[in-house]
């Protein structure tokens, strides 16, 4: 199967400039092509994934990638779908984001032998004079239609600032830069960056007339439209400082029954034909494929040892009731017992399983709270040290997610 066929049957693809003509020079040649990342936290995160993916089928397809890091963009900030304006970034901050983005990259694409490149558009971007700039790209635009296109349209009503209404220029440069020295004719990117896209496109065509394509895939979101990576601690960072392996694991095996099959297909490189019987599950053999699912996609980020780990604490406790030592872990020290007992609204909210004392009282009297397999009656409960004589107790909170505290 082609690349460009398997990017399609796996649901990836969202809006192509000229899908004939795309699907041609993916079945026919080496396409060089791009996609951006802004480096705009100090980790990637599950909404990069795709993105990812879909560098990594079209590298192994033998096309050549270019992951171009925004260390110029990040210092303006992409508009869309965003309600209001990003935070302002040091350079220094984005200089640091850059390197870490660096090192992860490196996981999922091969950079050797010029199988691919990696790039900072800060190296043309920033030096660029803004009168000439003007001259020589601004006049390419139109302002109507620009307010037309999304990404600004949705912002006229909060406020756009003109640093933001640059972006697309940037962008658009960005693509006609890479085309000019590296050859690059294809631009990819998440559906939210067509506009942006199509702008880099037209860019090209009008000021080298040369013929380069735009391709977007769809964004990792739930059956509902949701978009995915989010938890009560916040986004699903793909750093395992920020989203522990563990808890990253998790995320996977407690998708929602109607995600699993679609996070399969995007996420993974297990065989379409293997999906497809995978898909035939019903009832409680839904959990062994989002146990696939959950492995697979916690290999490819964090490697098999990691996911073995998480595997196996999983099972321990949801399929035989055990404690694992690979189980998430937290310390309390003797100072946290008050004439040795700790009450367990504190134990909750020391754990991490809930992120203040009120929420842990709420979780307490809706009966979500048990310790050591015991549901907690009473918000006035405590758990003394004797408790820990075995060397832990496990706090769960509802059915999925539990911690072993341990005193130090």
């Amino acid at each position: 199967m082609s690349v460009f066929n398997e990017l399609v049957a796996r649901g990836m693809i969202a809006q192509m400039t000229d899908s004939e003509r795309i699907k041609e020079l993916l079945e026919t040649g080496q396409v060089t092509f791009y996609i951006g990342f802004d480096p705009t936290a100090d980790s990637l995160h599950v909404g990069h994934f795709v993105q990812l993916m879909v560098m990594a089928h079209m590298q192994r397809a033998g096309h050549r990638p270019i992951v171009l890091l925004g260390g110029g963009t990040a210092m303006v900030g992409d508009p869309s779908g965003k309600t209001e304006m990003r935070k302002m970034l040091s350079t220094e901050t984005i200089e640091y984001h850059v390197e870490c983005f660096k090192k992860q990259m490196s996981k999922f694409i091969d950079f050797s032998d010029g199988k691919a490149i990696m790039v900072n558009n800060a190296d043309w971007l920033l030096n660029l004079n803004y009168i000439e700039f003007l001259r020589e790209v601004g006049v390419h635009f139109s302002v109507n239609r620009m307010l037309g296109f999304e990404c600004y349209k949705s912002r006229m009503e909060h406020g756009l600032s003109f640093l933001e209404f640059n972006y697309m220029l940037m962008q658009s440069y960005d693509f006609y830069y890479l085309n000019q020295k590296y050859g690059c004719t294809m631009q990819l990117g998440g559906d939210d960056q067509w506009s942006n896209i199509i702008g880099g496109v037209e860019l090209c065509r009008r000021k080298a007339g040369r013929e380069v394509y735009g391709m977007t895939f769809n964004l990792l979101t739930t059956s509902e439209g949701k978009k995915m990576g989010k938890t009560e601690k916040g986004a699903v960072w793909l750093d395992p400082n920020k989203t522990a392996p563990y808890e990253f694991f998790q995320y996977w095996r407690n998708v929602d029954d109607a995600d699993v099959i679609k996070c399969l297909k995007l996420l993974t490189f297990v065989p379409l034909d293997e999906i497809n019987e995978l898909a035939k599950a019903s009832g409680s053999a839904i959990n062994t494929v989002k146990e696939r699912l959950a492995y697979e996609v916690t290999s490819l980020v964090h490697g098999k040892e990691e996911a073995d780990k998480a595997l196996e604490a999983a099972r321990a406790v949801f399929s035989a009731g055990r404690v694992s030592e690979n189980m998430p872990t937290a310390a309390l020290s003797e100072s946290d017992f008050c004439d040795g007992a700790v009450s367990v609204i504190d134990l909750v909210v020391k754990t991490g399983l809930a992120p203040s004392k009120a929420e842990a009282r709420r979780l307490i009297q809706q009966g979500g709270i048990s310790v050591d397999d015991r549901k907690v009656e009473s918000i006035d409960e405590s758990v003394g040290l004797a408790a820990f004589e075995k060397g832990y107790v496990v706090v769960r909170k509802g059915k999925k997610s539990y911690i072993k505290a341990v005193v130090e």
